[in-house]
């Protein structure tokens, strides 16, 4: 059709004659306000045949016939297009669905309403539409519209949300329509999650509006555009407000969603909605505002109520929707804020006591600053109250200090504190006048009626401070308030030594908390062998509790034990004490022989029928179920029966409340894997309980399979469960047989341990998660975890004999499952099964069975494997085996969850110890080479292979390997040794045949990075483990992992070659990257890496020069780039050169047969250079960067048994050897720093000082410039950054000290020849007492003391300030403001002598610190 339009002739001559026509056919057919729908783009008139390609734009259509029209009315075009705009908008908002109104547009409803908006933009643009209009003609609508149709008006600027409120000509309606809507705006959004997104941008760009007009401060000058909308904004705030603090104290009757709808209009009180678009003073305005409306809301709570029930008001217990919404405003407003509106509003209105108070809680509780804020509120209440002897700002203060000691003594001190401080002594506020104090009892006196028990106690306990004259005024208050105890049933006589005056619970019975007084008391003495002070004030001033309800606590009846417990001890010492009396003493020893012969007798007069103990009548039914289960036709008795023994298994084990239930449902089980103890009794009844299902299993197998068993061991591993006090000693008992006993358990033990964990399994919902504790040397990274996954970690496989009995197990245990749920559906047994037991089956069976790898028979009935097992003649391998073979089987290993990958297989097989292999080595060798080449590396990774991509493996091996050791104990970590050299092995062949030296095409600038190096930073990126100390334990600990890997594989791993037009050349840069960015950080003589790594670069090195065509010019590039790129390389060169040089000679005669390479005979000429001017004084030959030649004879000097030479030495060097000397100071000073911090390496500190101060000693004599060393590489003189780079992160952190340490050695002509030399001094004692204050990286105080350290500095810079010349502090304003913060005493003086004096005359015995 569209091919035949484009051949068709046009009858219209010109674009004119075509729009005429248009005209005059839309006039008679079209209305107007669905055009404004229906015309979108362009169209084309005239096709490929007609006038040559005009085209008619939509825009030109609609305003033609909007001319058209508005001609033929009599009325503007504008106005004519409002009108049928809100007719339109009509349309689309009337939806049949529902009656009642509907915030949001359907799909439908928004893409017209979008098409709409389009043409009316066009229309505004070219003038042809009136925004007073259509605002007018909107309130006119027969139903006002969707609330989302006004927020597509005011997003797409067709007119503004102000605008449009403005034009209304009834607010209240208004008022309500936004209202209504704006709640049924918030009840959608329990939607999708895209609806719910949708929602809140409509809701937060109407708040925009809201708070733009409602609290525009008048302060700011602007000019108001609206004269109803700032009204309208408010009250609209204000109702949804009202709507939301209605159901506060009404939370439990409201419907949920109706709630959900109330916290998501909170969202209006998030600050961050609000960004840039509204005013901070409009903000504050707003958030004060409503705080002030929620504390005034609905006053209608007395004092008296808010005495009474203000306990219930705590934050724990206050509407969460109140709590929420004051978060939300504690948010916009600081403690200090809120707390004075909190005390403006008290002071000016009426107001609701218990949001008074639940503001109070959540203030205290969520804001740690308020706890001072608020003492210093209520003792200015309390200095207000009694300069007026206000009674309002007294009862204000007392609720304010009970409500917040309510939240406990974490966040406020509790209320017995409180009041002692306040009245508890002769400068408190009540005493000064005679009048204070009576206004102050009156006070309390007026509170009696109205108050509870442990307000009342506090107040007799530590009554106010009252002078001796005026104390009949305090007894007519004790007295009153004693009567008010005594209504409230509990007497002060009664209270317990050790009651919590604090506390906001009702009071304890005097029966109850004499209990826990004793048990106190008990834990008191047990500790002190002394009777506590508190009994014996108790004994002496509270004689009525002490012998009405302490005494016969203590001396409840009871048999004796033969050995004297605490309790005894207790009792006698107080009998010896005369704390007992006589009589009542001889009638406890009575009571309890009495007690003593009753047992005895009874336990005579039992009857024959019912003289079981609890554990036999236990016995008798698990007995009884056992005939049951066998019987097939009795099973229907079974689950009574189990019944019986969960009543019989409670009385064993004691009945528990319904709280400790409760306590238990969600509390995790602590198992100790490494040494799980059980108590005895417990014990027995676990063994009782496997033993009855084990014999029950063998018993029912005899004539059944497990399929046809029914379901009745189920029900009784789900009864033991529904015991949860059990499930703690059931679990360690089961660690014990399994983990610890596992390879000595017999056939039929093990068959029943492998059901019931299966059933126990079954039954994972009743069991709580479990907190494992493994012991340091167990590879396990998880702690908490599930059933399943706690079975995983007790089946290991590390020797034969534990390999034997996971395969037992194992495979009893999958047979087992496969049998009994042979009916269920592949999803069903798929939730059932546990997947880490299919993991240990997938790794066991090849392991030990050839026939297993690449298995393709399979057989069909599961029922053969358990038969298999539970005959006479088993066998474990056969019947594994079998189990493989099934087909139901291989169908589960089909399922990704069940899948053992590449990862996992190497984490087991990493744990089997080679030594105590059941495969011999060349057994291993082949299974090793099958489960790498031929099964998990042609594996696609969706089964966790490796697609064939050997770089892949390669990646893998790395991790598992480093995994494993990362979760060894620190003792041995690090250690390859504990890794099995067959895979170590395995990953040196891949790394040879992945062809580490490549050569692309392209040249070097092409080559992706190193394979090797970018498995190994990966691996230290983005790693999280919660304290910054663990996260640098971590690293190092795996970065010496990275080490010991690299020296593991060929040394030419670590080099690269490539390309670069027809030469081949060596790329080191992975490397160097590596080393400077991680592996320098743990050398722990800060300027040179391990022998290992660096013998194994340099072998690496001259191994792959054989490559190039020219292989001792490659090695000269490479280490001509090592000054630049890798300094430390050279540097650590230079430390091992004595063991280096021997090995690197042997190799290059070995593979050349040549002169050693240009730049390897410079290091050799060094060495000797440092030597020969040691021992014969010959001259010190300098070739190449200076730094080079001071390293080989710091070295060197390092390296003598005999100290002394070296003095004379440095006397010998020649004039320009400023750098040379310098750079000696440097390493001297790494040396310094490393006896401070890393001892073992060998490195003494006076030794090292004093080498340093005999460089610093030539370099002062010369009068050569070195502070410039101090300064940071970024800041600090290019000839010694190459310095900087070679040292380690922490070595650098420690310059400082190193610095200070040198200050005997300060010549006094330092301050007047280096005028740099206070800002470098300055500027590393800021950065000393910044690592003091962060606590990080400075030495312990065994190695050195940092408050020495930095007291020594402080005594220099103090010394050093007065003297400097004014050229000196040239630089030293930029480190005045941090130098003030963290020394004031220094930056004073900094401040005072930095401005234009006269100089001081320098002190040199000043310098001799």
């Amino acid at each position: 059709m569209a091919g035949r339009a484009r051949k068709r002739k046009s009858t219209y001559g010109s674009t004119a004659e075509l729009r005429a026509a248009a005209l005059h056919l839309l006039d008679r057919h079209q209305k107007l306000s669905d055009l404004l729908l229906e015309v979108e783009g362009s169209v084309n008139p005239a096709g490929e045949g007609g006038i040559g390609h005009q085209e008619l734009s939509s825009e030109s259509f609609i305003v033609s016939v909007l001319q058209e029209q508005a001609s033929t009315l009599g009325v503007p075009a504008a106005v004519l297009a409002a009108k049928n705009a809100v007719t339109k908008i009509e349309q689309i908002c009337q939806t049949s669905v529902s009656p009642s109104q509907v915030p949001l547009l359907n799909s439908d409803q928004r893409e017209r309403l979008s098409c709409l908006l389009r043409t009316v933009k066009d229309l505004l643009q070219n003038n042809v539409f009136s925004r007073s209009h259509f605002c007018q003609e909107i309130w006119k609508m027969k139903d006002l519209p969707v609330l989302e149709t006004v927020w597509h008006l005011h997003r797409n600027s067709i007119t503004g949300l102000g605008e449009l409120l403005e034009s209304n000509v009834d607010g209240r309606a208004v008022e309500e329509w936004l209202c209504s809507s704006l709640c049924a705006l918030c009840e959608q959004a329990e939607g999708p999650p895209q609806d719910v997104e949708h929602v809140g941008c409509i809701l937060s760009d109407f708040a925009i509006v809201f708070l733009q007009n409602g609290f525009q401060p008048a302060e700011l000058g602007r000019k108001l555009e609206f004269k109803k909308v700032p009204h309208i904004c408010h009250a609209v705030l204000q109702r949804m407000l009202t709507w939301v603090l209605d159901a506060v104290g009404k939370e439990k009757q409201e419907d949920a969603s109706t709630l959900q709808a109330m916290r998501f209009w909170l969202n209006v009180f998030d600050v961050s909605i609000y960004k840039s678009a509204v005013h901070p003073d409009s903000l504050q305005q707003f958030f004060r505002h409503t705080l002030t409306e929620i504390l005034t809301y609905n006053p209608l709570l007395k004092v008296s109520d808010a005495i009474h029930k203000q306990r219930e008001w705590s934050f724990a217990r206050t509407c969460s929707l109140l709590t929420t919404l004051y978060r939300k405003l504690f948010v916009a407003l600081s403690a200090k804020e809120s707390i004075c509106q909190l005390q403006q509003v008290l002071e000016t209105h009426e107001v609701n006591w218990q949001h008074v108070l639940s503001c109070v809680s959540v203030l205290v509780v969520c804001r740690a600053e308020a706890e001072q804020l608020f003492k210093d509120l209520l003792n200015h209440l309390l200095i207000k109250a009694f300069e007026n002897y206000d009674m309002e700002n007294m009862i204000t203060a007392f609720l304010i200090a009970r409500q917040a000691a309510l939240e406990g003594p974490a966040v406020f001190m509790p209320y017995s504190e409180w009041f002692k401080a306040s009245f508890g002594n002769a400068s408190s506020h009540h005493g000064s006048s005679k009048k204070a104090l009576v206004f102050l009892l009156e006070f309390l006196s007026e509170l009696v009626p109205f108050e509870v028990a442990p307000y009342l106690k506090v107040h007799i306990m530590y009554p106010p401070f009252v002078p001796t004259k005026h104390r009949s005024i305090l007894l007519e208050y004790i007295t009153l308030a004693k009567t008010r105890l005594a209504d409230l049933k509990v007497a002060i006589e009664d209270m317990g030594l050790y009651e919590d005056l604090s506390s906001t619970r009702e009071s304890v019975q005097p029966q109850g908390q004499a209990l826990r007084d004793v048990e106190k008391a008990l834990q008191i003495f047990e500790n002190t062998r002394k009777i506590p002070t508190s009994v014996i004030e108790a004994s002496i001033f509270r004689r009525p509790y002490y012998t009405s309800w302490f005494l016969p606590a203590l001396l409840r009846p009871r048999v004796l034990p033969k050995t004297p417990d605490t309790r005894m001890a207790f009792i006698d010492s107080l009998k010896r004490a005369d704390k007992i009396p006589s009589n009542l003493y001889s009638t406890y020893i009575q009571a309890c022989r009495a007690r003593r012969e009753a047992i005895l007798q009874d336990e005579s007069k039992v009857e024959p029928g019912h003289s079981k103990e609890p554990t036999e009548q236990l016995k008798a039914e698990l007995a009884a179920l056992r005939v049951l289960i066998v019987d097939q036709a009795q099973h229907e008795d079974v689950p009574a029966q189990i019944a019986v023994i969960s009543d019989r298994l409670s009385s064993v084990l004691g009945h528990s409340s319904d709280e400790n239930e409760a306590a238990s449902l969600n509390s995790q089980i602590q198992v100790n894997i490494f040494d799980p103890k059980l108590e005895p009794c417990h014990q027995s009844v676990v063994d009782l309980l496997l033993t009855s299902f084990c014999q029950n299993l063998i018993a029912a197998s005899y004539f059944n399979p497990p399929d046809r068993q029914g379901p009745c061991l189920s029900l009784f591993v789900k009864m033991i469960c529904g015991h949860r006090s059990l499930i703690p000693a059931l679990l360690g008992r089961l660690c014990q047989l399994i983990y610890h006993q596992g390879p000595s358990l017999n056939d039929a033990h093990i068959l029943g341990l492998a059901a019931f964990m299966v059933h126990l399994c079954e039954s994972r919902s009743l069991i709580p998660e479990i907190e494992a504790d493994f012991g340091i040397s167990q590879p396990v990274a998880e702690k908490v975890l599930s059933i399943s996954g706690f079975w995983s970690c007790l089946l290991v496989c590390r020797t034969k004999e534990s390999l034997s009995f996971c395969t037992r197990f194992c495979t009893a245990a999958v047979s087992y499952l496969m049998c009994k749920f042979s009916s269920f559906s592949r999803d069903d047994l798929c939730a059932l099964v546990p997947s880490s037991l299919v993991q240990k089956v997938q790794y066991i069976v090849p392991r030990l069975s050839l026939e297993a790898r690449g298995i393709t028979s399979k057989e069909d009935k599961a029922d053969l494997v358990w038969s298999s097992l539970t005959s006479s003649s088993l066998n474990y391998r056969r019947a594994s085996l079998c189990l493989w073979k099934q087909a139901r089987f291989q169908e589960l290993l089909k399922e990704k969850t069940f899948q053992l990958s590449f990862r996992e297989w190497l984490l087991l097989e990493l744990e089997m110890h080679p030594g105590k292999d059941v495969l011999s080595a060349s057994e291993r060798q082949d299974f090793h080479y099958w489960a790498i080449y031929q099964w998990y590396l042609p594996a696609p990774s969706a089964s966790g292979g490796c697609d064939g991509d050997l770089g892949k493996a390669c990646a893998i091996i790395i991790n598992c390997i480093l995994d494993f050791l990362q979760r060894l104990d620190l003792g041995s970590c690090g250690h390859l040794k504990s890794v099995s050299p067959d895979i170590l092995c395995k990953l040196q062949e891949m790394v040879l045949e992945l062809g580490c030296r490549r050569r692309p095409f392209s040249g070097c600038s092409d080559a992706k990075r190193h394979f090797l190096f970018e498995i190994l930073q990966e691996r230290l990126k983005d790693r999280n483990h919660g304290s910054a100390l663990g996260e640098q334990l971590w690293r190092q600990q795996e970065l010496l992992l990275h080490r010991r890997i690299l020296v593991g594989l060929p040394a030419s791993a670590l080099i690269v070659t490539c390309q670069k037009g027809k030469k081949t050349i060596l790329d080191c840069e992975d490397f160097f990257h590596y080393v400077n960015s991680e592996l320098k950080n743990i050398c722990s003589r800060g300027y040179a890496l391990s022998y290992d790594i660096t013998a194994h670069f340099f072998r690496g090195l001259l191994s792959a020069s054989s490559d190039c065509e020219e292989s001792a010019e490659g090695v000269n590039d490479v280490l001509r780039s090592c000054q630049t790129r890798c300094p430390i390389v050279l540097l650590s060169a230079a430390l091992w050169w004595p063991q280096l040089e021997p090995v690197l000679c042997c190799q290059w005669k070995r593979q050349f047969g040549a002169p050693l390479p240009e730049e390897l005979e410079r290091l050799r000429e060094c060495q000797s250079s440092a030597v020969g001017f040691l021992s014969s004084g010959q001259v010190f030959p300098f070739s190449g960067p200076p730094w080079i030649s001071a390293a080989f004879l710091h070295c060197t000097v390092q390296q003598q048994s005999q100290r002394g030479r070296e003095r004379n030495a440095l006397k010998r060097l020649g004039t320009d050897t400023e750098q040379f000397l310098v750079s000696l100071l440097f390493f001297s000073l790494m040396d310094l720093i490393s006896a401070k911090i890393a001892a073992k390496e060998g490195v003494d500190f006076q030794t090292s000082l004093e080498w340093s101060l005999e460089i610093l000693q030539c370099l002062e004599e010369r009068d050569m410039s070195w502070p410039l060393l101090f300064q940071s590489a970024e800041e600090g003189s290019g000839k010694y950054r190459v310095l900087h780079r070679a040292a380690s992160d922490r070595h650098s952190l420690l310059m400082p000290v190193a610095f200070y340490s040198l200050t005997p050695g300060f010549h006094h002509k330092l301050l007047t020849r280096e005028h740099l030399f206070l800002y470098v001094a300055l500027s590393l004692y800021i950065q000393l007492l910044q690592l003091f204050v962060e606590g990080k990286d400075l030495p312990q105080p065994d190695q050195v003391d940092p408050l020495q350290v930095i007291s020594a500095a402080r005594r220099f810079l103090l010394t050093a300030i007065p003297r400097c010349p004014a050229k000196s502090f040239a630089n030293t304003g930029l480190l005045l403001e941090a130098c003030e913060k963290l020394d004031p005493e220094v930056g004073a003086a900094l401040q005072h002598f930095s401005q234009p004096a006269a100089p001081m005359e320098v002190d040199e015995e000043l310098f001799l610190l």
